[in-house]
């Protein structure tokens, strides 16, 4: 666990650095103990979940192809109830809008994986997240509508500072 907390915080701006680091983790995973794993499940997949996040391609690309491990891929079917709610936002938000097709093919690919190994836990995620975004849309539309509240108060306040003369200067 020591070596992985050391390495998870890793490179966040130098794609390069990041997708040695992601090759580095992936050669590491390919001869660790189930139980060994099990300590480092956490961070490791919500590290992968930023790295397939990432605008970068490589490093997106890089992360989506520890799906390809047959090795790794035991270990995450074995673990998929733990594993799948960290993954499925990051997952999720990139098959909708990331910019390179070949991130979203192999991102639809891993989706795919996991809606095999756990279908209904899949289901239930994809319920959650749907309506957790409609929350936070909903929760955006009143905040833009008290934002124009405020403006609109704003507006008239000036307006009716701008009508009215001062009463100092009446008396003077």
């Amino acid at each position: 666990k020591q070596w992985y907390q050391r390495r998870v915080r890793g490179p966040k701006t130098n794609s390069a650095k990041e997708v040695m680091l992601l090759g580095e983790v992936e050669e590491i995973l390919d001869i660790i103990e189930p139980t060994q794993f099990k300590r480092i499940i956490v961070p490791l997949f919500k590290r992968l979940a930023r790295a397939v996040a990432s605008p970068q391609f490589q490093v997106a690309e890089r992360a989506l192809y520890f799906w390809n491990n047959e090795y790794i891929m035991s270990l995450i079917e074995e673990h998929n109830r733990i594993i799948l709610p960290i993954m499925f936002p990051s997952l999720y938000l990139i098959s909708k809008d990331h910019w390179n097709q070949t991130i979203v093919a192999l991102v639809y690919n891993v989706l795919k994986t996991f809606m095999e190994m756990n279908n209904q836990l899949f289901d239930e995620l994809t319920l959650s997240f749907k309506a957790e975004r409609q929350k936070e849309k909903r929760r955006e539309v009143q905040r833009e509508e008290a934002w124009k509240k405020v403006q609109k108060q704003a507006v008239n306040l000036s307006n009716n500072a701008a009508t009215c003369e001062p009463t100092a200067a009446n008396n003077s």
